[in-house]
């Protein structure tokens, strides 16, 4: 446990305490068994799921998978650069699993495919976000905080799930979005990390629940000296400042991308029916710190505002983002 006082002080020194939260934590590492049946953690994509996914899929912030397909990380062990978990005893498979099923998107389209508009009265998907890229080939992010609150449970619970991050993607070459991720499904609020997607699997790492006003940190980071691109591996890292519970996805590999496009939050329900389906606070504001190649905080950000205003249901979807907040409305 790496208790955190005071996180209500001011931003800088908030951040500063994140990330010796990260230095003390990350210790543990996260990597994951590939056995093909479903763990406790998993998401199984129930009977509202699209009609083309299969029974027994598993509903993750990238669309479906099969259970196979999704590489739980535990702690101790660690992901390798080319998509080998090397375990707690030191050994490691003498190759990478291979993901031999079928991924769809939100809509129920295998990966490959163009997605359809969204039809029927259900909300799935990225609905809203704040996002900002480098703007130059020669300038990329070597890090991100995040600092939020987990909000009220929603006011209905319809078997919707709902997905809250931050994250990072290299806008040039999308293969992959590291994101530590605030999830709740069956009344239960969680974080977990997440990188999504070597040789076509997501990885997590150990899903830890959390409860209503709980203060979450949420950090990526590099494994290279500053100024380093590409950076082969980095460290996605959650931490529940008032139960002082947390969960590492250590060494992840970049897949040879830049991480020059930043998302400092997004909201990605499932199988939202009501507007009831969501927190009953109405909002979700994310504190965050973005850090150049340098390790130096980004000053003023230019965040791109969106959310989509064609969806149903409606839900008075907005987005406000200052140079250090995120605020989702919904």
């Amino acid at each position: 446990m790496c208790p955190l006082e005071n996180l209500h002080t001011n931003r800088i020194l908030r951040v500063l305490a994140a990330l010796a939260v990260l230095a003390i934590c990350a210790g543990a590492a996260v990597a994951q068994g590939n056995d093909g049946t479903p763990l406790n953690q998993a998401l199984i994509a129930g009977p509202n799921r699209p009609a083309n996914v299969p029974q027994g899929y598993v509903l993750t912030p990238f669309g479906y998978f099969h259970p196979s397909c999704v590489q739980k990380i535990g702690d101790g062990e660690t992901l390798l650069a080319d998509g080998r978990v090397k375990h707690r005893d030191g050994t490691a498979p003498a190759s990478a699993p291979v993901c031999r099923y079928a991924r769809y998107d939100r809509h129920g389209v295998p990966i490959t495919s163009a997605a359809p508009a969204q039809t029927g009265p259900e909300a799935s998907g990225w609905i809203e976000n704040a996002n900002v890229a480098t703007g130059s080939a020669t300038e990329w992010y070597s890090g991100l905080v995040a600092l939020w609150v987990v909000p009220p449970q929603p006011r209905a619970n319809d078997g919707q799930i709902l997905f809250y991050f931050p994250g990072l993607e290299d806008i040039n070459n999308t293969l992959s979005i590291l994101q530590p991720v605030l999830q709740w499904a069956g009344g239960q609020w969680a974080v977990a990390n997440w990188n999504c997607c070597l040789n076509n699997i997501t990885t997590e790492s150990t899903l830890i629940p959390v409860q209503p006003n709980d203060r979450i940190i949420g950090t990526i980071a590099g494994d290279c000296r500053p100024q380093k691109a590409p950076c082969a591996s980095w460290t996605v890292f959650s931490f529940d400042a008032d139960s002082g519970e947390s969960t590492t996805l250590k060494h992840t590999p970049s897949d040879g991308q830049v991480f020059n496009w930043a998302f400092g939050g997004v909201m990605e329900p499932y199988y939202v029916v009501s507007c009831d389906d969501y927190p009953a606070d109405n909002s979700l504001t994310f504190e965050v710190l973005l850090f150049n190649q340098q390790l130096k905080p980004v000053r003023n950000p230019a965040w791109t505002e969106g959310f989509n205003s064609t969806v149903t249901p409606q839900c008075n979807y907005g987005v406000r983002a200052s140079n250090d907040e995120v605020e989702l409305d919904y």
